[in-house]
């Protein structure tokens, strides 16, 4: 897996090659849209490759630069394998930039280099209510469509990014403290969250909040901040646990920190007292816990389409002139339980980035929602 991670972060000006762009056509033209695609086109190609190559008419090869605010968190490594494979698809290329540890300085400069360097497209989360607000207009301004992924602005601001592709990321906290108050009567329950007001996940905990507040339930809340690396997040819900070990449960908002809920409830044997916990996504060790029956749930939110539908709604954009798009893309809730788990075990896919290798994934039986 650490390769793998490795090899995802460490692409900081890279595009996929071209071989991986034909096989992804070639998948996506197989079936029963393709007759229809080659009579459309009056017969003039003989095969999905040539179909696919006569979809748009040559053009540069434009490039988009990804502002991150955790550039080697893993729940990026899909991200950027779903940026990697639309660019292929696309012909474009893709930078990813920005900051380590969620310093917001470091990302407004990261948006104002790929400004002065003429990129074609900038995608950046917007942590922070302001912050970017200056940064995206000045890109604008230039002719260069910005687009949210991740994280967004606040309705009703001052920032003008075309497009959010992302997760409604306070219903989503709604729903996660419904289900704590579906699990939890009363006592000391920890939210825990890697960075407190930024956008990407203080608004889950503002609706978890807010939905366990609403119940009625006499349940005391204690938010902990938990920093924007795994091992500083492990640390302070050890540290959090040991000083409350009357505590009912734990819940995170993010990432890194569900998977340190995971496991301190395993080391501690905190199930065997009925502590509860969840959280977010879908890090290998939270998915494999969840299974053990350390978490309650996970709740997933795509990340690969957020890099990959980011990356279509900036072809388009471009390729029409501004005509086409952009328009907000939900990538969804999900909660994962012990009994809908499996399927994140027994695949390994650049989706949810456990494999580099590019593939389509067969699937058989009923489609659940």
């Amino acid at each position: 897996m650490t390769n793998e991670r490795d090899d995802a972060r460490g692409d900081e000006q890279g595009h996929a090659e071209g071989e991986v762009g034909s096989r992804m056509r070639r998948g996506l033209l197989q079936g029963a849209g393709l007759g229809a695609a080659l009579a459309m086109m009056g017969g003039m190609v003989s095969s999905p490759a040539q179909a696919a190559e006569a979809a748009f008419p040559s053009h540069k090869r434009w490039k988009i630069v990804f502002v991150n605010h955790v550039t080697t968190n893993p729940f990026f490594v899909p991200t950027q394998y779903g940026i990697q494979d639309a660019c292929a698809m696309m012909n474009m290329d893709y930078q990813w930039t920005g900051s380590a540890n969620a310093d917001v300085g470091e990302m407004v400069n990261a948006m104002n280099a790929a400004i002065a360097a003429k990129a074609d497209a900038i995608a950046v989360p917007i942590v922070d209510p302001k912050a970017f607000d200056g940064p995206v207009q000045k890109a604008l301004d230039a002719g260069i469509p910005v687009f949210s992924y991740n994280a967004d602005a606040p309705s009703g601001g001052k920032n003008n990014r075309l497009a959010y592709i992302g997760q409604d990321l306070y219903l989503s906290g709604y729903q996660m403290g419904e289900r704590i108050v579906s699990l939890i009567d009363s006592g000391l329950v920890g939210l825990f969250i890697a960075t407190p007001g930024q956008l990407n996940i203080q608004p889950r905990l503002d609706g978890a909040t807010d939905a366990i507040k609403k119940s009625g339930k006499k349940i005391d809340i204690q938010t902990i901040a938990t920093g924007a690396t795994v091992n500083e997040e492990l640390s302070k819900i050890k540290s959090f646990y040991l000083g409350h070990q009357d505590l009912k449960g734990m819940f995170a908002v993010d990432a890194g920190s569900t998977q340190g809920v995971a496991q301190v409830i395993k080391e501690s044997k905190l199930t065997e007292k009925g502590v509860h916990g969840g959280g977010f996504d879908l890090l290998p060790t939270t998915i494999q816990l969840i299974k053990e029956g350390f978490l309650d749930f996970t709740i997933d939110q795509q990340p690969y389409v957020q890099g990959f539908y980011t990356v279509v709604e900036a072809f388009t954009y471009l390729a029409s002139g501004g005509l086409v798009g952009p328009a907000n893309i939900n990538t969804g809730l999900k909660f994962v339980t012990k009994s809908s788990v499996d399927p994140y075990l027994s695949t390994s896919t650049r989706y949810e980035g456990k494999s580099t290798k590019a593939q389509i994934v067969p699937r058989s039986g009923p489609i659940k929602s």
